[in-house]
């Protein structure tokens, strides 16, 4: 294994982070006179970048590092996942904003009020709430766990710790004075960070490949590494489940999570706000593109020694843990310099998820939970809704980090496949939410009552179809996996049911 970082790599990181600070000063002094002002960038964010923030924010360190992984133990089948969210951004552009803007919306459980009530946008807002604690203190956990591993060689529980400190600190300088506006400005730079070390990473790894261009393309032919489409009904990146529950949990996720959706609520109107998801939909491809062909050029790397002349076997392990091929490389073959760029590209692909969630788990929790009750009692002061924000963004920011570190003990100490399950959290919120306004949308069932019975429904639905609680057995009637996608897609049919068992009600 290589030696821990030299003086070329920890200026690398130190010009990064000197970046961070000057840009988080500058952007603090953004002018928030409002809740809009904080959540929402008082509509005045450009279009473009409004785009680049979608993209950064739907990486994070499991893509940076999982997208290698995919296609050099696999092919490139994929690439048919951001296929699938370029349909459904074409969905939530077409359908979900203009509705959004038509009711002026600073988050997108407000379109439920209109329709079923403030209850309905509270218990809507509560379940996304739980669901990114889970999801984005496991995505904060594995970003933690590679800086970790980069920086100190180990993953002892003081260096994870302080690996998460470093990832919450740089969230907050953005996230906590600036609002939306300051968190949606430092995306870009994460964007640019990420993806130009993935390039730099692409260029060095062909060099180090002994072999033309046609060479590489022809071996990657003859092993089918360069499969795109997979018509099985396996499940896993199956064109059926694309086109099923991978079209659902991207719907979920550029519409309908306060996450990914608040960046395009924060455009002029709805027109810029469509447009700026198509472009990040058409930026986002080329960056999955990118990451899965370094997964490819390492497959050439290490399974094919007569192309680079390597001759050690690849075990993928590290402290007794699994790690991905991209980060075994990173440990055992990178060159002073480019270790620091990649783990300066790794912690800005953690970044960019982190700085919005704060922002999108604050603006719900005041917006939808905090708000309502404080007005009730006569409360109508801008500035004390907005300081309750920031401290949100405070408490948020402490309990992810105690959520990743929970993940670490949690993978060490139980059989549960943590990372599974809390990765696939989100899926288990996301099932209710798209029965609920698939209902509110195009019916005119449901109501007040059968809101939190669907968001239920779709969470028991999914977490029954874990192998791990009845999963297994269904497998074995039906006579194929219960992946991800019919999960979702089950979850879903089961949570629209329980809507239109409810006639509507005027209120």
């Amino acid at each position: 294994m290589n030696s821990a970082f030299t003086l070329i790599d920890w200026g690398i990181f130190g010009a990064y982070f000197l970046v961070l600070t000057l840009t988080s000063v500058i952007l603090s002094q953004t002018k928030v006179k409002n809740t809009r002002d904080y959540y929402v960038g008082g509509n005045s964010v450009p279009m473009f970048a409004v785009a680049m923030s979608v993209l950064a924010t739907s990486q994070s360190a499991a893509t940076f590092l999982g997208g290698p992984e995919y296609s050099y133990g696999k092919d490139l089948t994929f690439l048919g996942f951001y296929f699938s969210a370029f349909l459904a951004v074409i969905f939530v552009a077409k359908v979900l904003i203009p509705r959004f803007y038509a009711i002026n919306a600073v988050t997108v459980y407000e379109l439920l009020e209109h329709r079923y009530g403030t209850k309905a946008k509270k218990q809507a807002g509560v379940m996304f709430l739980i669901g990114r604690l889970f999801a984005s203190g496991a995505r904060l956990y594995i970003g933690a766990l590679a800086i970790s591993m980069i920086l100190f060689l180990d993953i002892s529980p003081s260096h994870v710790a302080i690996s998460i400190t470093i990832l919450m600190l740089g969230a907050l300088a953005y996230a906590y004075y600036g609002g939306v506006k300051s968190v949606i400005f430092s995306d870009i730079i994460q964007a640019v960070t990420y993806i130009g070390a993935g390039v730099a990473v692409l260029i060095y790894l062909y060099v180090s490949i002994d072999a033309d261009f046609s060479t590489v393309v022809h071996t990657l032919e003859v092993d089918n590494k360069l499969k795109l489409l997979d018509w099985s009904m396996s499940g896993g990146f199956s064109v059926w489940a694309l086109l099923g529950g991978w079209l659902l949990l991207n719907i979920a996720a550029y519409g309908l999570d306060q996450d990914m959706t608040q960046r395009a609520l924060a455009c002029k109107d709805a027109k810029e706000a469509q447009k700026s998801l198509m472009m990040s939909i058409y930026l986002t491809i080329p960056v999955a593109i990118l990451f899965l062909c370094i997964g490819l050029l390492l497959y050439l790397f290490y399974q094919h020694p007569e192309l680079s002349h390597m001759s050690t076997e690849v075990v993928q392990k590290f402290e007794g843990e699994k790690i991905t091929i991209f980060m075994y490389y990173i440990l055992h073959e990178m060159p002073e310099g480019m270790r620091g760029l990649v783990t300066v590209g790794a912690v800005a692909a953690a970044l960019s998820s982190s700085n919005s969630v704060l922002g999108a788990m604050s603006s719900v929790a005041i917006q939808d939970l905090y708000r309502p009750w404080k007005e009730s009692q006569g409360m109508r002061d801008e500035m004390h809704f907005v300081k309750a924000g920031r401290h949100a963004v405070l408490f948020f920011a402490v309990a992810l980090s105690l959520m990743a570190m929970l993940s670490y003990y949690w993978q060490r100490y139980t059989e549960l496949p943590l990372l599974s399950f809390a990765l696939g959290v989100m899926a288990f919120a996301y099932t209710g939410l798209l029965g609920v306004f698939g209902a509110a949308i195009f019916t005119k069932r449901g109501n007040a009552t059968t809101v939190p019975l669907a968001l239920l429904g779709g969470f028991m639905t999914v977490l029954l179809l874990q192998p791990y609680v009845g999963g297994d057995s269904l497998e074995k009637i039906l006579g194929f996996k219960l992946g991800f996608s019919w999960q979702i897609l089950g979850g879903t049919l089961v949570a629209f049911g329980v809507m239109m068992m409810g006639k509507e009600k005027k209120h």
